[in-house]
């Protein structure tokens, strides 16, 4: 298990690292995704069946590994997840991202992760847990203070809040959201890899 930053924008690096010694494990994207469909809510878990990327190039996620993880996540939605090079941050961008690509969620590492798996002949597998519904607004503001590989910019965050507090209380809420649906993440998790081993990136 390893992270490999928004956008797997550290998959260069760490990729050799999470897979050597491996035999044929099943790769794993976990973590959170944005929704697309309304019917979505923060907190839901999303097991698509294919993953898109941000040139419309669609690959299938391991049937068996797919199957497996539903076991252990009742209800999880099983539609079509789409990989953006950008974060999705308004309603508006999430309906026409909806409209054209037919997908329930959208992140930003899954599809990479996916080649990468699938360049070296390994099964994938998504779990993403939904941190901000199809209608909700992301802040500018609060995306431009998280550094490619996921970290606050301290510096950046204090100037920001201090110029407008008033989202302090939308980073809480957003805070919130994703550790509620990164521990929905977890639990699935856990009922998958108590199956044969699997790597997750």
């Amino acid at each position: 298990m390893g992270p490999v930053g928004i956008g797997a924008s550290s998959c260069d690096v760490r990729w050799p690292l999470l897979v050597a010694g491996l035999g044929a494990p099943v790769v794993v994207s976990a973590g959170v995704c944005g929704g697309l469909d309304p019917r979505l809510e923060p907190r839901d878990v999303v097991i698509p069946e294919s993953i898109a990327d941000p040139t419309g190039v669609v690959r299938e996620t391991s049937s068996d590994a797919h199957r497996r993880a539903m076991a252990g996540a009742a209800g999880a939605c099983t539609g079509r997840l789409v990989s953006s090079r950008a974060v999705v941050a308004t309603a508006a961008a999430k309906a026409a991202l909806r409209a054209s690509s037919g997908a329930a969620a959208v992140d930003m590492e899954s599809a990479l992760i996916a080649e990468r798996a699938a360049a070296a002949g390994w099964p994938a597998l998504v779990i993403r847990g939904v941190s901000d519904g199809a209608s909700q607004d992301l802040p500018a503001d609060l995306i431009r203070l998280v550094t490619p590989d996921g970290r606050l910019r301290p510096g950046r965050a204090l100037a920001t809040l201090i110029g407008r507090p008033g989202l302090i209380g939308e980073a809480l809420a957003l805070r919130r959201r994703t550790l509620a649906a990164l521990a929905a993440v977890a639990r699935v998790l856990v009922a998958f890899a108590a199956d044969p081993a699997e790597r997750t990136c």
